[in-house]
């Protein structure tokens, strides 16, 4: 529907302005998650359009006079975040990418970028869909480009945090279940599936969307049928050891998949004892040391090993606000802001 609102509406109302349009930014659509239910709010035919800075008062007068009233039967004036607006956005790129990211791609991305980018917002502007791209000088497809996935020493620093989050935790749910716990089994089980998914889906060069949509995600993943069903037996479980079957099932396709994908030393994929208790582990710190150890870049292998700005905070305030997300992650990380 958009990408005929932008072909029949508002392409013929810029004619001769240099401009990208686009379907990208917040949005189930973007991401293609929006069911039926998506249209009871925030929900209509929406383009982003944009053209030069100096433009964009003009174009955008001139766009919401000429909107029709509907288009397929839906209003192009709707309550969009609080806020009755037509679904035509005009904006310069360069602010739009900072306001979205903390930063423009076009003029380089640099590991502080990379680090304090929420794995949201980086899907929201390298999924979507682009219906045009005439901005001159570097338009939108070049940053979507900047970002499509981490560079590879990156990419094995952030799969190493994600790992030392499941082993700083995998002994637990045996351990809470052994003393009568189960409820306190359970909410570390649960904890650790999440971490199991993100890593599956960051092994699989796909960007964690937030929580409404993680499971989503893992289930278009190619591959994870199996995977999906050890985590469910995880939810499912009663008892902390069916609960650490399930969890070791799914340790060993992720460990797999990461001997697969080759960033790093094969290790083995089988799980283990935990010293001399009666608990399953993978060992996650092992994964986490081989990746380490086959990162080049020396500014990467003296970061502290506490992750991305998702692997270090998952409060909402924080992780859609850019500016914020920046300066924690480099306060943490010891990076320059």
């Amino acid at each position: 529907m958009s990408r005929a609102f932008y072909g029949e509406v508002v392409a013929p109302l810029v004619p001769g302005v240099p401009h990208s349009a686009a379907l990208i930014g917040p949005g189930s659509e973007v991401l293609a998650f929006d069911t039926a239910r998506s249209a009871d709010h925030d929900w209509g035919p929406r383009v982003l359009l944009f053209v030069a800075a100096e433009a964009v008062a003009e174009v955008e007068a001139k766009v919401t006079a000429a909107l029709p009233e509907r288009f397929q039967g839906f209003a192009t004036v709707f309550d969009y975040h609080g806020r009755e607006r037509p679904g035509v956005t005009v904006a310069c790129l360069g602010p739009w990418l900072v306001e979205q990211l903390g930063f423009d791609p076009r003029s380089g991305v640099t590991l502080l970028d990379w680090l304090s980018a929420p794995w949201q917002r980086l899907a929201e502007v390298t999924r979507g869909e682009v219906f045009h791209d005439g901005l001159p000088g570097g338009g939108l497809e070049a940053a979507r480009a900047a970002l499509r996935w981490y560079p590879e020493d990156v990419w094995r620093y952030v799969l190493a945090c994600q790992w030392r989050r499941i082993a700083q935790e995998e002994p637990f749910p045996g351990r809470c279940g052994e003393v009568g716990d189960e409820l306190g089994s359970a909410v570390v089980g649960a904890r650790l599936a999440r971490e199991v998914m993100r890593l599956a889906l960051l092994l699989r060069r796909r960007y964690p969307p937030y929580a409404k949509w993680l499971g989503s995600a893992l289930a278009r993943m190619p591959g994870s049928v199996e995977l999906g069903e050890s985590l469910g037996a995880v939810m499912a479980a009663r008892s902390w050891r069916e609960r650490q079957e399930g969890l070791s099932a799914a340790y060993g396709r992720v460990a797999a998949l990461q001997n697969r994908v080759a960033l790093a030393d094969r290790l083995d994929e089988r799980v283990r004892g935990f010293y001399d208790r009666p608990f399953e582990v993978i060992g996650g710190d092992r994964f986490a040391e081989a990746l380490l150890a086959s990162v080049a870049d020396p500014a990467i292998r003296g970061l502290p090993v506490a992750g991305c700005v998702d692997q270090l905070a998952d409060s909402t305030d924080l992780l859609t606000a850019p500016g914020r997300a920046r300066v924690m992650t480099a306060a943490v990380l010891g990076l320059g802001a």
